[in-house]
């Protein structure tokens, strides 16, 4: 066991960080995602496995019969919602998974404190003040998730207005919160780890400032969030990986905190939005704050019928596919994807045009359209697809307002502008499914609803598509 202790278990632990780099490399493409998967399921089990063979005789059977308990009650209740969550519903899942990962870190660091000699990190004096730091900041991170998830969750489920909740004095507020942090950590290192009501106070306070980063942010936003929500559990988990001297848990910690990260500076971009805005709170806010209703329109428009829909794409040679956050609230994917291959059997090609911040959280069309089973190959990020409008017949945008937006290229007062957008515009024919002609979450109106190529299908999106595809 001794062997095990100084050779085996560091080389496992490392070979499950590897599979978890592999894990994200997988995932990285629809094409290997189900691979990427496999990776990481098997790096953790080797991870768990490993931590298991460590403990084997140092727990009594009381201890063991807890943790057996725990991990049966854990998995019964994953593997219940796994099979039973719609894929409509992931971003919700995704930020409660990641409140579930900030409140482990504060039981976990707490835990720490209160058993030093368990975890190794008793000194002469008291707790190490390296690891005191490490406990403190994944308590305090750990803290922050678990209630911006919960924020996140309640505005992704429609528990909470989607809206932004904009607090007087917010950013003060939030610096007096962190510098209160910073001033109990030190109040912690200071007392050798005896002064309990510090790391108590801290946690408390960065639970108050997980609400206060992300009640000021639109439920438009969140794509951001829950990315940078996710980069955040994983700088909880590897800050007490390092409390903890477990190899796996820092790896993995590092990768889904700098993973998070920049795939939350990516969209940025992709909103033209500053990345340190994000982090401070208030992202969305008074650009946002217009977007609680529709937008009275007095200005002429064409409103068409599923059977003018029909007809035109019918008789197209090639269709672009812009999906939405509407097509998440209809769940009209599967439809969507019927309506697809009835128009290939007519000849016509069809391709999807991805927006990076399209949904609710990264990746939320890929997600719900490998759902309805859409070939892989069909679907492409704006980068890629951009410049094939020109040569299309029909753009049909389902749900995909702000992304649309011409203000965002000639508007130069418009809180969008400067955005990416897709250039839906210059197709040939834009049908465009909307419940009604109200605005998009930045509150502004867009201009290609009234455009002379563009074709208005104000209805539910699924029922829309579906009578589309009757009349094909």
């Amino acid at each position: 066991m001794e062997q095990f202790n100084s050779t085996w278990a560091p080389l496992l632990y490392l070979v499950s960080g590897i599979l978890f780099i592999l894990a994200l490399r997988g995932l990285s493409s629809p094409a290997t995602s189900q691979k990427g998967n496999r990776n990481g399921m098997i790096g953790m089990t080797i991870a768990v496995a490993t931590t298991i063979v460590l403990l084997w005789e140092s727990l009594d059977p009381a201890t063991w019969a807890l943790m057996i308990g725990a991990v049966a009650v854990g998995g019964t209740v994953g593997a219940i919602i796994a099979r039973k969550i719609p894929m409509t519903d992931m971003p919700q899942l995704v930020a409660a998974f990641h409140s579930l990962v900030g409140l482990a870190a504060v039981l976990v660091a707490s835990a720490a404190l209160y058993a030093p000699s368990s975890f190794g990190i008793l000194g002469i004096t008291g707790i190490n003040p390296v690891s005191l730091i490490e406990l403190g900041l994944g308590s305090a991170i750990g803290a922050l998730t678990f209630t911006g998830s919960i924020i996140a969750f309640a505005k992704l489920n429609g528990n909470m207005s989607g809206a932004p909740i904009l607090l007087p004095a917010r950013h003060l507020l939030n610096i007096a919160l962190g510098v209160g942090i910073i001033a109990l950590m030190v109040i912690l290192i200071q007392s050798n780890g005896t002064a309990h009501w510090a790391f108590w106070g801290l946690t408390a306070l960065a639970l108050i400032l997980g609400i206060t980063l992300i009640i000021p942010i639109g439920g438009a936003d969140m794509p951001v969030v829950v990315s940078m929500l996710n980069s955040y559990s994983g700088w909880a988990a590897a800050a007490l990986g390092f409390t903890l001297g477990n190899f796996a848990l820092i790896i993995t910690g590092a990768l889904v905190g700098s993973s998070g990260a920049i795939l939350s500076y990516i969209m940025c971009k992709g909103m033209n939005r500053s990345f340190i805005s994000v982090i401070l709170g208030g992202f969305g806010g008074e650009d946002a704050a217009a977007a609680t209703g529709g937008v009275k329109v007095d200005r002429p428009f064409k409103r068409g019928s599923a059977e003018d829909a029909a007809f035109i794409m019918k008789n197209a040679s090639k269709v672009i596919i812009v999906p939405g956050y509407g097509m998440a609230v209809a769940q009209a994917q599967h439809a969507l994807k019927e309506m697809a291959e009835k128009l290939k059997e007519e000849g016509v090609e069809v391709k999807y045009a991805i927006h990076p911040v399209a949904g609710r959280m990264p990746g939320h069309m890929n997600v719900l359209l490998a759902e309805a089973q859409v070939p892989y190959d069909e679907v492409f990020e704006l980068e890629d697809i951009n410049s094939e409008f020109n040569s299309s017949d029909v753009a049909f945008v389902i749900g995909a307002n702000d992304v649309t937006n011409p203000a965002a290229k000639t508007d130069k007062t418009s809180p969008i502008y400067g955005m990416p957008i897709l250039d839906v515009e210059n197709a040939r024919t834009v049908l465009f499914i909307k419940r009604s002609m109200g605005s998009g979450y930045a509150g502004i109106e867009n201009e290609l609803f009234f455009n002379d190529n563009t074709m208005m299908l104000l209805a539910d999106a699924k029922k829309m598509v579906e009578d589309i595809v009757k009349n094909l």
